[in-house]
């Protein structure tokens, strides 16, 4: 099976994300302090760092493309937006984060007429990296230090409907009772936890077939992981069943309830 190859500006990202992991795993060994935001959910030096080291990266690369980045906009720092922006969550998962379990990522994505058109997702903990663009997803696990271009991608793709019933994968942190409900309505064979954007990153490389989310996120949280799942053929929708879309600056980038799928 021929190796997925990202593009030029899709391994930009996928450097940033590892120099971004850096500054977080280096503060993940260390005894580090946790602030509350104006929102009241956690946020570290990781957080900011990593996020430093996205925005000045994407700044070199991609000087005309603005970027809503989470740390910048709980400061209130966002940008105008258009057709085509970068989304940024430097540490998505930051309870995994706080807990050591391992289940935060990097997210990065780029979007255009709003969707996310190329995504990279990359757990530091777990050495797992995912990528999507263009209807092309990979995956790999390797070292901080290997270079990117070298890589033998792994494809990712989703899977066909197990006849014996789906692998159904929620959110570890942020479990309720809306997903309870919607459970009860589908043939469900096994349920799995598990933190951050790597639920999309499951789907989309064919270990489960499910992903509902009703509880509130942020477009920065699930666009990278969006990126990916679309790219190896799966789809995110609303609870109306229409496409999950990105730019929602009157609902302050905030999402509605969603179906990640294969």
């Amino acid at each position: 099976m021929t190796s997925p190859t990202p593009s030029a500006s899709l391994l930009v990202l996928l450097r940033l994300a590892r120099e971004a992991a850096r500054e977080i795993m280096s503060i993940y060994a260390s005894d580090f302090a946790v602030r509350d935001k104006a929102d009241l959910s956690p946020v570290t030096e990781a957080d900011e760092k990593a996020e430093r080291v996205i925005l000045a990266g994407l700044r070199e690369h991609f000087p005309d493309v603005p970027v809503v980045a989470e740390e910048q906009s709980a400061a209130g720092i966002i940008p105008v937006t258009a057709e085509d922006f970068f989304l940024v969550d430097p540490l998505d998962g930051t309870k995994e984060f706080l807990s050591r379990n391992g289940e935060f990522t990097v997210n990065i994505a780029r979007i255009r007429d709003g969707r996310p058109a190329m995504g990279v997702v990359y757990a530091p903990a777990t050495k797992a990296l995912y990528w999507g663009e263009d209807g092309v997803a990979g995956h790999a696990d390797f070292d901080l230090d290997d270079v990117a271009e070298k890589t033998a991608w792994k494809p990712c793709h989703v899977r066909p409907a197990p006849a014996a019933g789906l692998t159904v994968v929620a959110s570890r942190s942020h479990r309720d009772a809306e997903t309870d409900a919607f459970l009860s309505t589908v043939k469900v064979a096994k349920l799995i936890s598990a933190g951050s954007s790597l639920k999309f990153c499951k789907v989309a490389c064919g270990a489960a077939d499910l992903y509902p989310r009703f509880g509130r996120t942020m477009e920065w949280d699930t666009a990278a992981g969006q990126a990916v799942l679309e790219a190896a053929g799966g789809k995110v929708v609303d609870t109306t069943g229409a496409p999950l879309r990105y730019g929602k600056r009157q609902r302050g980038f905030d999402n509605p309830g969603f179906i990640a799928s294969a």
